[in-house]
């Protein structure tokens, strides 16, 4: 079997397009001046809540610390973040999100709403369920082999 007639190489392949596809609209959608760096900060934010060091936000978007530190810069600019040092060591620093960040989160949902919207009119719930069990266990086997 040649190598791009394997389902894996298919798999992976459809993946990243979906990728691109994906983050070619939310760019498109989000209101003006968000970029998807941005919002999936926010959304970051929004999920696990609390304080996180520009380091461990770097780690978890898999994005150099200096990418990191640009992009909280421009949400820090905006009033989305808040951005301190450290208690227990003031080399290092926490940020934190902000309520006009959480507004700017709401912000980017109801600007994807109709795309959104269009996805969930295209397939079934039945659709995304099936497909669910094994994109959790891809996610989670390459989160463990990075």
């Amino acid at each position: 079997m040649a190598l791009k007639d394997r389902p894996d190489v298919s798999v992976l392949t459809e993946i990243g397009i979906i990728s691109q596809l994906s983050s070619a609209a939310l760019e498109r959608s989000l209101p003006d001046g968000m970029s998807a760096a941005q919002f999936g900060v926010l959304t970051h934010f929004m999920r696990r809540g609390g304080e996180e060091s520009p380091a461990k936000l770097a780690a978890a978007f898999q994005v150099t610390k200096g990418a990191m530190t640009n992009t909280l810069q421009r949400l820090e600019a905006q009033g989305f973040v808040r951005v301190v040092g450290d208690e227990a060591d003031g080399r290092r620093k926490r940020v934190s999100l902000t309520p006009e960040g959480a507004r700017a989160y709401e912000a980017g949902l109801m600007a994807l709403r109709p795309r959104m919207e269009g996805l969930r009119g295209a397939f079934t719930d039945k659709e995304f369920e099936a497909a669910l069990p094994f994109l959790k266990s891809l996610r989670v086997w390459m989160d463990e082999n990075r």
